[in-house]
């Protein structure tokens, strides 16, 4: 930087420091690159000073807000687990999801057609139902709409044994699903081809027995939940695999690393929605009782979240990424 006389050198930058104060007065709101970029740039300004005017007021002035920047990033955080694992959740996640944009798309359009194919299946022969769920299953289910409760089967157990055994079934289908994706597609494909089917032939045997609308209400409280997290791991298996498959200009050691990484944070994020589709399944399913409103306030809830997070955040990272390109 040239040399230039104190009032000139106060007079040009004064402005960019008075934003830059107001700025360290709310570290806490600022991006790790914004603290970074301001620090830089303060004590770049605070060595020409303290060069050129060693004695001056604003040689003090810079000191002090670079040594405010200074003790901000070098202080022990109380907090960095919690603001890691909300980091996680908020930054990382929707940007992992953002680059599965199209394993998610397979994922869910598999699933659907698989759903589909059970809803075929069950209208065809009640036996495809049998098959696929067990005689004792269907047959406790018929027994269960004769009496008029078609949905009784949540409500046998022992809300507690049933959240515990629950969770760890679930938990287990989603590390079963992410590993299958090591056989890229087809290890997926085969994992959406059962959750799928087994759907469509479960739902469609309530509406073959005139009680569909009735048990879907009840349901997809914990379903409104469980679902996506499947088509999500679904996603994450495919994107597991899809690494080593299409490398691109990279080594399929390297690819495989690289998908590896996006897959395994977006399987770990649908872990909390795993444990809270649980807990509803066992808690809240059962209430048949409850007003109608209340079930699809917790269903539409359900629905909502699922989009806002894993449709309209990552696809508004795609568009500001594209913007920025």
């Amino acid at each position: 930087m040239i040399f230039m006389k104190e009032y000139i050198f106060v007079k040009q930058n004064k402005e960019k420091w008075n934003k830059y104060e107001e700025k360290i007065s709310h570290l806490s709101t600022l991006s790790t690159q914004q603290i970074s970029d301001i620090y830089q740039d303060i004590t770049a300004d605070c060595a020409y000073a303290q060069g050129h005017y060693p004695n001056a007021r604003v040689t003090a002035y810079l000191n002090n807000m670079a040594l405010m920047l200074h003790e901000y990033v070098c202080r022990p955080k109380k907090h960095d687990i919690i603001h890691s694992v909300i980091k996680f959740f908020t930054e990382y996640v929707p940007s992992m999801v953002a680059e599965a944009h199209v394993e998610m798309k397979l994922s869910f359009a598999l699933f659907t057609a698989f759903t589909i194919a059970g809803v075929i299946l069950a209208v065809q022969d009640i036996q495809n139902v049998i098959d696929t769920l067990g005689p004792g299953y269907v047959e406790m289910t018929l027994e269960n709409i004769k009496n008029g409760v078609p949905t009784n089967v949540y409500g046998q157990s022992s809300p507690k044994h049933m959240f515990f055994y629950i969770v760890l079934n679930n938990l287990r289908v989603d590390l079963i699903t992410y590993m299958y994706g090591i056989i890229p597609i087809l290890g997926p494909g085969y994992i959406l081809k059962v959750n799928g089917v087994m759907l469509g032939e479960f739902q469609t045997l309530f509406f073959l027995k005139d009680v569909g609308l009735e048990s879907m209400s009840a349901i997809w409280i914990h379903g409104a939940l469980e679902i996506p997290s499947i088509i999500i791991g679904g996603a994450a298996s495919l994107a597991l695999g899809m690494g080593w498959v299409f490398p691109g200009n990279m080594s399929r050691k390297e690819a495989l690393k690289r998908s590896g990484l996006r897959s395994v944070k977006i399987i770990l994020s649908i872990l909390p929605i795993t444990i809270i589709a649980a807990f509803l399944e066992s808690f809240a399913t059962r209430h048949t009782e409850w007003p109608l409103f209340v079930k699809l306030f917790i269903i539409g809830g359900s629905f909502a979240f699922v989009i806002f997070y894993y449709i309209y955040l990552p696809h508004q990272i795609r568009k500001r990424k594209e913007f920025e390109s």
